[in-house]
């Protein structure tokens, strides 16, 4: 397709050269362009589309990069990208050394903050909108934040500190779970630029001295300015933390938006401007279906994804379905997701357990002790929760459940490298996070059924457990339909060899077992990182001269470092080789490919081992 506006521009300094009028015509080419890319590569869609005309208005009214935009999460951003340089980028977006999928300071100087988890804009903008105050410069700072993102505490304890911190900084909340009306539009168009203006904020200021020398009177004044605002505006909340609320106004409307900009920009002080959008606007297949054209793979933009299943299931259906059968068995069983319940499996749950069932937002926090406060009066809570985002709440899990030694179940999903999301979203460190906490106990599957069983084994302990799976689909090991469990803390050889034993946790068993063939080596399922099976390490220990650990974890601190600790408390003197994530973020790329550079598929596991015993 030709895209003759697109193609003109450069950089947002191309687009401010632009007449407004061109703009509309702007928007149509730039969302076509954007179906047209993410179908070829894959990528975040529903969000951007909505997203499109709010992107051109910020670059053509704000002097990008000098005043700097700071987007919440990043599933909105590939039309920022596109405007920003990175237009022919986008062929390889969230490839091998291609563009990310999210904004990174190394990537643009248009990308001023670094993002990938959710509620952090308005913190990172407070920062800059501060810093800018004490250098004595005169630049603007945009957050822009979902309405999701906007349920996260974080959030709001940036707002709390930003309605006092004296900078001038604008707050964008993107609201796309409603929608206008064209009268409501029409309004709310004109009241934005009207509570917008300079006129109207001079007379405020104005009115405000006056009325100084009379405390009640001015108090009055304020409350009569509230209470007009309140009649068309949801803004009081926002008022009460210090911030000067306009909207709502339709975020597709760019005669709404830019001027509406163009007044804020000349504002001091906290604003906030309150947008709403649609999700997948403007390719009806994703309005239609917001969710699942959030993510998508490869697909014709005529007929759109298809529905079709694979053969092998996935880990995260495995749990969704294990999750069911669970909670016929038991009515303590309660499921609780931070805003994850497609990603995590849940939906099914949901449906038939909906009063057992809580999505508690971006809230990653509030999840853990939730459960916490369940688990306290006999409930049995399992979080489903993807490695990454349960970084969030570390300190809940340490104080609140850890602590009080209190059953919370985690189920963890995109456990190791996730692939095309990159480094904000591998799930690289969990192994060594969890098994350095009390009372925890850790286990890894190798395979789908070992994944059921574990989910079964962890829901029975009286205490926190955590199973720990990859994205995507295991061997092919049909699971049980049965609820049997585990013995805790042991593992099984699976390959008996000779002088090299490969210790192996979760699905990098394959691999071990593929390598192992022409290494001639032992292959022991470790299944446990804690606790661990001491016993099993002491056997091949003895009977091997040297031991190679595997994960796919960071190798500090992780399954492998365990490994150490038990040889040197059993006085056990071999040499071991920890296989493992190196200590580096890892960027994107397709799974596969990520892990042979890094030495963990077959090939690279009889290199290193070869190295290592010459």
């Amino acid at each position: 397709m030709a895209y003759p506006l697109l193609e003109a521009i450069d950089l947002p300094a191309d687009l401010r050269k632009l007449s407004r009028e061109s703009l509309d015509a702007l928007a149509q080419e730039l969302r076509a362009f954007l179906i047209e890319s993410v179908s070829k590569t894959g990528g975040h869609l529903s969000s951007n589309l909505g997203t499109v005309e709010l992107t051109i208005a910020l670059h053509y009214v704000f002097q990008t990069p000098d005043d700097r935009l700071v987007w919440d999460v990043g599933h909105q951003t590939y039309a920022h990208k596109v405007l920003t340089g990175r237009r022919a980028g986008m062929t390889r977006l969230r490839m091998k050394d291609g563009i990310g999928g999210f904004p990174r300071r190394s990537e643009s100087v248009y990308d001023t903050f670094g993002v990938g988890h959710s509620s952090t804009s308005i913190s990172a903008a407070l920062g800059m909108a501060v810093a800018a105050r004490n250098k004595n410069e005169d630049r603007r700072v945009v957050a822009i934040i979902g309405d999701g993102a906007m349920s996260a505490g974080q959030a709001f304890e940036a707002l709390n500190n930003a309605g006092v911190a004296d900078a001038n900084l604008l707050v964008i909340l993107n609201d796309n779970d409603m929608s206008i009306s064209p009268p409501v539009g029409a309004l709310n168009k004109y009241l934005a630029r009207l509570l917008s203006g300079r006129t109207f904020n001079a007379a405020r200021r104005a009115g405000e001295k006056v009325l100084s020398v009379s405390p009640s009177l001015l108090e009055l004044a304020k409350r009569a300015e509230e209470h007009f605002k309140g009649m068309f505006v949801p803004g009081t909340l926002f008022e009460e933390f210090g911030f000067n609320y306009i909207g709502p106004i339709d975020g597709h409307d760019l005669e709404a938006l830019i001027p509406t900009l163009e007044n804020l920009r000349q504002l001091k002080g906290p604003q906030f401007l309150h947008v709403i959008t649609r999700k997948g606007q403007g390719y009806k297949l994703a309005e239609t279906d917001p969710v699942l054209y959030h993510g998508v793979s490869k697909f014709d933009t005529a007929n759109g994804i298809e529905s079709g299943k694979s053969g092998k299931l996935t880990y995260t259906q495995i749990f969704g379905d294990w999750l069911c059968d669970m909670a016929r068995a038991d009515d303590r069983l309660v499921g609780i997701t931070p805003a994850m319940r497609e990603g995590s499996g849940l939906v099914r749950f949901a449906e038939e357990f909906p009063t057992r069932y809580h999505d508690v937002g971006i809230a990653e926090q509030h999840a853990l002790t939730f459960a916490a406060g369940l688990a306290c009066e006999g409930m049995k809570p399992v979080v489903a929760i993807y490695s990454t985002f349960l970084q969030r709440a570390y300190d809940q899990l340490v104080h609140d459940i850890a602590l009080q030694n209190l059953p919370v179940m985690l189920a963890i999903d995109r456990g190791g490298l996730v692939g095309a999301d990159g480094a904000t979203h591998q799930g690289a460190f969990d192994l060594a996070y969890l098994t350095c906490i009390p009372n925890m106990v850790v286990m890894a599957p190798a395979d789908e059924d070992e994944c059921r069983r574990m989910l079964t084994t962890a829901f029975r302990i009286d205490g926190p457990t955590a199973v720990r799976y990859p994205r995507g689909n295991g061997p092919g090991v049909p699971p049980s339909l049965t609820l049997d469990s585990l013995p805790v803390g042991r593992g099984e050889l699976r390959r008996q060899g000779s002088r090299v034993a490969i210790l192996a946790f979760g699905t990098l068993l394959a691999a071990a077992l593929e390598a192992a063939e022409t290494l001639d080596a032992t292959v022991a399922n470790m299944r446990f990182i804690k606790p661990l099976d001491h016993a099993l390490v002491k056997q091949l220990a003895d009977s091997h001269d040297w031991l190679v650990s595997l994960e796919e974890n960071a190798i500090i601190g992780g399954a492998g470092a365990e490994i150490a600790r038990s040889l040197a408390n059993q006085n056990c003197n071999n040499r071991l080789l920890r296989l493992g994530l190196p200590d580096h973020f890892i960027e994107h790329g397709e799974q596969g490919q990520m892990l042979a550079e890094l030495g963990l598929d077959a090939a690279g596991i009889i290199r290193q081992v070869k190295t290592f015993i010459s």
